[in-house]
């Protein structure tokens, strides 16, 4: 990477050093000079995704002066870290943080599995669980029903079929956003909506400011459109965007757009309060950032007493500044790919023309099916059916997990899908490589960071249950034994489960 894109103040910086925990040292270890300490924090936080890759590092003595320690220990620390290929500098723009080169960056662990291995292997690469029956069926029933009269029609509808795009549209009237449905394009899948919104909003080499951890198959999409993304750091645990941060890279990176998961984020499971999006709104239309929102996971409250807070477009009552996407590939079914953007009635209508160069319009029959669940309260049967099983799989995971890898470190989500581990300081890379030998597929934290962040990181959909979701955390403990002992495990076949 050239050069920063983000900023780091010395005082932050300072701040997320002295949090950390160190590590005990064994009999007889000696305590390691100030400098390799102060490096060796530094890279921990890179690695963890805490300072994003590419983020500038304040000046020596702005540093030295935050944490006490002289100059010279600063500046040792920093020739350490450009040593080992944590850090770049350049006479006049400063040092900022990188990646070594050799840093593994998986490419596998999200692609859905093959059906002809789930017999053999427990899959923890993706986030989606089985049809909500009998709602599935029902819908394609009602569906088909409804069809003849658009049958007659060529069946190309680039913005939508008219009947979803009004049940969308009143959809977000009801809960106290205006839309018309001049204001909703139904694509193909959330990634489809988005994929169009990049391509209109940003071209190749133009910056979209990601949080860091995103969703690792938008961060995919991003790049191979040649995007030049910009990490923003999430907080600790569940609290999740730190809106100084935001508006400080909004301000100084200058995004085109940026994209943002504040419902259940994915993998963190972190919600946003009505602040932080109030803060969020702000920030990007003072920047002149276009504000993407997934809203993908936003049904998927699991709690019974939790109370969600407004919709982030809610704050936008303008609509110039937020583009909304929505899906039922969570909420409802993967395989059923409907998704759709709410946005300013001009955007929309840039989205749409657009669409002509690419896929013409989402299958007619799919979006009957969703908009016949919407009108018939089918689809809230099913989304309770989605949640109770949501909320059964996460509690036996999250159980099983602690019984079996009592050292590794979460924050159990209110909702969405994800659980988002720290591995005890095991390389993430290495237990999915290690697991997909013993049984277990799962993907690993540098998927979802960008340029290797997060090694010590990995994902845990909530996607199994009962015996399952056991013999799936026996397994990642064997996975996490081996990496340990650094032993080889070429020659495991695989363990078969039976339920």
């Amino acid at each position: 990477m050239a050069q920063w894109t983000s900023a780091v103040g010395a005082t932050q910086l300072a701040r997320q050093l002295l949090t950390q925990q160190p590590r005990p040292a064994g009999s007889g270890t000696r305590k390691p000079p100030a400098y390799r300490a102060l490096a060796d924090g530094i890279r921990l936080l890179v690695l963890e995704g805490r300072v994003p890759v590419a983020a500038r590092l304040p000046a020596e003595r702005e540093l030295a002066v935050s944490l006490s320690v002289s100059r010279t220990t600063v500046a040792a620390a920093y020739e350490a870290l450009r040593a080992e290929g944590f850090l770049e500098s350049r006479r006049g723009a400063g040092s900022w943080t990188a990646v070594p080169a050799g840093n593994p960056l998986p490419a596998r662990g999200l692609e859905p599995l093959p059906p002809e291995s789930l017999g053999s292997m427990i899959d923890l690469g993706t986030a989606a669980l089985p049809a909500p029956e009998p709602w599935l069926t029902r819908g394609v029933q009602g569906a088909l029903e409804e069809l003849p009269p658009y049958a007659h029609t060529h069946g190309d509808y680039p913005a939508g079929v008219p009947a979803l795009r009004q049940m969308l549209a009143d959809r977000y009237t009801r809960r106290g956003i205006p839309t018309m449905p001049e204001q909703i394009m139904v694509t193909t899948g959330a990634m489809g909506a988005i994929d169009a919104i990049c391509h209109l909003f940003a071209g190749r080499g133009e910056r979209i400011a990601v949080e860091s951890p995103s969703y690792a198959n938008i961060l995919q999409l991003m790049r191979e459109a040649g995007a030049r993304l910009v990490p923003v750091a999430m907080a600790e645990g569940l609290t999740g965007w730190d809106p100084v941060r935001w508006r400080q890279v909004l301000r100084d990176a200058a995004p085109r757009i940026a994209y943002v998961v504040a419902d259940f984020h994915n993998p963190t499971g972190a919600l946003a309060d009505e602040d932080q999006r109030r803060q969020l709104v702000d920030a990007a239309r003072s920047a002149g950032t276009v504000l993407v929102v997934d809203e993908t996971m936003s049904e998927l409250h699991l709690d019974p007493d939790i109370e969600m807070p407004r919709r982030v477009c809610a704050f936008d009552p303008a609509g110039s500044t937020v583009i909304t996407v929505g899906s039922a590939s969570k909420a409802f079914w993967a395989g059923m790919r409907i998704g759709w953007v709410r946005a300013a009635p001009d955007v929309i209508r840039s989205l749409v023309a657009a669409r002509a160069y690419a896929d013409l319009g989402t299958p007619v029959l799919e979006q009957l099916a969703v908009n016949w669940l919407m009108r018939t309260g089918g689809w809230e049967e099913a989304v309770g059916l989605r949640r109770a099983q949501a909320r059964e799989n996460r509690d036996a995971l999250v159980a099983a997990v602690r019984e079996r890898l009592p050292g590794w470190e979460f924050e159990v989500p209110r909702g969405g899908l994800t659980l988002w581990v720290r591995t005890g300081g095991l390389s993430g890379s290495r237990l999915a490589e290690v697991g997909e030998r013993v049984g277990v597929r799962v993907p690993s934290g540098p998927r979802f960071g960008v340029d290797g962040a997060f090694e010590g990181y990995v994902r845990l959909p909530f996607t199994v249950s009962g015996p399952v979701a056991v013999e799936a955390a026996a397994r990642l403990a064997a996975a996490a034994r081996l990496v340990e002992t650094g032993a080889s495990t070429g020659t495991d076949a695989p363990r078969t489960f039976v339920a």
